[in-house]
């Protein structure tokens, strides 16, 4: 259920920023961007894990999300906060439509279940 849910909230960034008339390919050139978080691993399982799953949830989308609103009601135009904010979210969200979830003791070992070859070992 998890997986639909974040497919739809995918979709809706994507048709919202075709409605707010941004440039909606930005979403899917910057797609693999947000995955330079996982660079963390390079120190180790723990801090990739901490960097991963910082940028890999829906807060830091949200609280630029709320910055271009309030934005919006002052009459400030910071379309750049709303676009970056779409981005995020799209990526978290086909993330998880996929299956990547937060991380938790390793990079396979998700809140939505094992990934890679941990799931087809358990298949």
């Amino acid at each position: 259920m998890q997986r639909v849910e974040n497919a739809a909230i995918a979709a809706a960034v994507l048709v919202g920023a075709i409605a707010l008339g941004w440039p909606w390919w930005v979403l899917l050139a910057a797609f693999l961007l947000w995955d330079a978080s996982a660079a963390g691993y390079a120190a180790g399982p723990r801090h990739g894990a901490f960097w991963y799953n910082l940028v890999h949830n829906y807060t830091g989308p949200a609280v630029l999300a709320l910055g271009w609103a309030v934005g919006r009601l002052l009459g400030a135009d910071l379309w750049i906060l709303g676009l970056i904010a779409a981005s995020w979210a799209f990526h978290v969200g086909v993330d998880r439509a996929l299956g990547y979830g937060l991380k938790l003791a390793s990079f396979t070992e998700t809140h939505l279940g094992p990934i890679g070859r941990a799931r087809r070992g358990r298949d």
